[in-house]
């Protein structure tokens, strides 16, 4: 699958979610640069850089706010030669809306 492809099970992709934050946990020797796109990239986000340590203890939470129908996440590194072992993605959102809002059902 290429950037922005989304793949899931049991969602029929009529409602809309809000992205509210991002836990990420990892380790490595990088700059952690994060930024959050709709379908096919028409509306994007760029969110705060993590800075990395090689021994990173604390789960870090970054700020998402994106009020969207399907969502995908870019993680990159800022200079080359960097590395990062990513351990846990927990990405917590909330369906506000279970149509368009002014779509005929």
């Amino acid at each position: 699958m290429g950037r922005g492809a989304i793949s899931s099970e049991r969602s029929s992709g009529e409602s809309i979610s809000h992205y509210s934050h991002l836990r990420i946990r990892f380790t490595g020797v990088a700059g952690l640069r994060l930024a959050v796109h709709s379908m096919d990239s028409v509306k994007s986000k760029e969110l705060v850089p993590i800075p990395a340590r090689i021994f990173n203890r604390v789960q870090t939470v970054r700020l998402v706010n994106f009020v969207e129908q399907r969502a995908s996440f870019e993680f990159a590194h800022l200079i080359m030669d960097e590395y990062v072992k990513i351990n846990r993605i927990v990405i917590y959102t909330k369906a506000i809306y279970t149509s368009h809002p002014g779509a005929v059902v």
